[in-house]
């Protein structure tokens, strides 16, 4: 099997099947210690962000919640949320849209720290986001670049790709996540969609679906990934 240093994110061989080991990276001499009971290559985090706006050069996020998938099974017990204070107040709009508004963020750290406590969470996952590509990604990137935050590469995945893989990508399919959640049939009722919680829990009802669907082995092999960064640990 194969591991992923947290910290350089060097690609690294592993002669341990399953994790809850202490690891050194033989790399940068980093140690960490993989969650106990599952191989490496089968962990991932399911994220979801909500923002003051749609520009990650001037906007900021202002919620992160995430929930852990771990060797193809969603783990609803182990979940990372935070509000973020950003630098502008919340418009009227982004608060009717999201629920979050100035009250929620009013004692929140900033998003740069939000961020930093995220990475440490993460550990040596990979990541999974709808639009990452075009949305969540981009931001993530922007905050360490505004904020001058020393950074390490993170694999994400993009489950829209796993949307036109199950459904395909002929035009007029839609693969947003409202769309791809109506195909599944998941049930939509006490969520509240825009919030990044219930965005999680709807993304991963999805992506462990669509796995099932697409018949995907565990280390969701064949779905492309794409490179990110995160703060350094």
């Amino acid at each position: 099997m194969t591991y992923s240093c947290p910290a350089c994110a060097q690609r690294l061989s592993c002669s341990d099947d399953f994790s809850g080991l202490a690891v050194v990276c033989p790399l940068c001499q980093h140690r960490f210690i993989w969650p106990k009971g599952v191989p490496v290559a089968e962990s991932f985090v399911i994220y979801d962000l909500e923002t003051t706006g749609l520009y990650p050069e001037s906007d900021e996020f202002i919620q992160i919640a995430a929930m852990r998938f771990h060797g193809g099974d969603l783990c609803r017990s182990e979940t990372f949320m935070s509000f973020a204070r950003p630098r502008k107040t919340i418009s009227a709009f982004i608060e009717s849209y999201t629920g979050v508004g100035n009250r929620e963020v009013r004692n929140a750290p900033r998003p740069e720290e939000v961020l930093k406590d995220f990475s440490v969470w993460i550990g040596g996952a990979t990541l999974v986001v709808h639009n990452g590509l075009r949305f969540d990604t981009k931001f993530l990137e922007a905050t360490c670049r505004r904020h001058g935050l020393p950074t390490r590469v993170v694999e994400n995945i993009d489950s829209i790709h796993l949307s036109k893989m199950c459904f395909g990508n002929a035009r007029g399919i839609g693969h947003g996540l409202d769309r791809v959640v109506e195909r599944l049939a998941i049930g939509t009722e006490n969520v509240r969609r825009h919030d990044a919680r219930g965005d999680v829990e709807l993304l991963g009802q999805a992506v462990s679906e669509l796995r099932r669907k697409l018949g995907l082995d565990r280390t969701l092999a064949g779905v492309p990934r794409h490179l990110g960064v995160l703060p350094a640990l």
